[in-house]
């Protein structure tokens, strides 16, 4: 079994929370616009960091994350971009490469709403995480916290970090 801190959306905004709330963690994943160099480094050295870039992140970023990341944990395929739409509305840039590749978990970031469903007509689970960071419209920070066990996704945890 896989322990999972998933967040998004820091803007660049460290909060000792990540650290609190990931410290069972096996891995972190970030769905995206990280917004410095530093902050993506603090996260690697407590966990192992799985990222993808964001529209905010520079090139230093972009060169060290892809745009789209295609991995499998335990036995769950997974793809992470950071606009990626959601569920009955997927970004057009991503939803030719998601339909061919059905993976069985999609994570996404980029709107600042946590969000959390099961697309049917793609046998996938769905994750946004919401923002993490202060910036941006959201009013409360999330993250969330999951296992991976075999081809079971579960102990999913919502994580509220506090107003933004």
């Amino acid at each position: 079994m896989i322990k999972v801190g998933l967040l998004s959306d820091t803007h660049g905004y460290w909060d000792d929370k990540y650290k609190q709330y990931f410290d069972t963690c096996d891995e972190i994943w970030h769905a995206g616009d990280i917004g410095s160099d530093t902050l993506a480094y603090k996260l690697e050295a407590f966990k192992p960091l799985r990222a993808v870039y964001g529209n905010i992140d520079g090139q230093t970023l972009r060169a060290q994350y892809p745009k789209v990341a295609h991995f499998t944990v335990e036995e769950v395929t997974v793809m992470m971009t950071h606009i990626g739409g959601y569920p009955g509305r997927y970004d057009p840039s991503i939803r030719k490469e998601l339909y061919d590749t059905r993976p069985k978990l999609f994570v996404a970031g980029h709107s600042h709403i946590l969000k959390v469903r099961f697309d049917e007509n793609l046998n996938c689970l769905y994750m946004n995480p919401g923002a993490a960071g202060k910036s941006g419209f959201h009013q409360v920070r999330t993250l969330l916290r999951f296992a991976i066990e075999g081809e079971t996704v579960k102990e999913l945890e919502v994580i509220e970090l506090g107003i933004r």
